[in-house]
């Protein structure tokens, strides 16, 4: 008579989730995880939010191919990457007081390293001098940053911007009034000048 104790030897998902917990924890406390990463939902859909130890380096969205991103990190920071989402619990809470209304700036450390040169001039610009509920073009942030013809790498600086919303690119819209292009799509950039104007 054959007995098939395979079933008896087969981990539950509460056994899988446990045995990732400790994972995910022993990894954190031995400082081997660089980037850590968790997904969060948000009224534009799902956001990849990723924090290296220095801050949040990253927020994408579904549009952009959260796997894709998590290789960009991987490659240009490190393939120590880990879905620990405890390191991220604070980026969540004020995403989600933001999308309530609960909230007009971050309080977040931020890990810049994704963003250098003049792109990164203009997102700290961008950050310090564009308030909530208020737009600039690209022009005059072109000239907050210190080359007023630079306009077209404002607009770049902005499609590649690492850290959209907590660094609020959606703020920067033409000099006609027209709301320019946006890394999450003319919709999200629409919804949340809304937001904010509504505020």
């Amino acid at each position: 008579m054959t007995v098939d104790l395979s079933d008896a030897f087969r981990p539950t998902d509460d056994d899988l989730a446990r045995l990732r917990a400790r994972l995910v924890a022993a990894a954190t406390d031995g400082g081997l995880v660089d980037v850590a990463y968790r997904v969060v939902g948000s009224p534009l859909g799902e956001l990849l939010i990723a924090a290296t130890e220095r801050g949040l380096v990253r927020v994408a969205f579904a549009s952009e191919g959260h796997d894709s991103v998590l290789q960009s990190l991987a490659d240009r920071i490190s393939p120590r990457i880990l879905r620990a989402p405890a390191r991220l619990d604070a980026v969540a809470r004020e995403l989600d007081d933001y999308f309530a209304g609960r909230r007009r700036s971050f309080d977040l450390p931020l890990d810049r390293q994704l963003s250098r040169g003049f792109r990164r001039t203009v997102l700290d610009h961008l950050a310090r001098d564009v308030a909530y509920g208020h737009t600039a073009s690209y022009a005059t942030l072109a000239a907050l940053a210190g080359n007023p013809k630079a306009y077209r790498a404002v607009a770049s600086a902005c499609s590649t911007n690492p850290i959209p919303i907590v660094v609020p690119c959606h703020r920067v819209i033409r000099s006609d009034g027209e709301i320019g292009e946006y890394l999450g799509g003319g919709a999200a950039k629409r919804m949340l000048l809304a937001l904010e104007a509504a505020a």
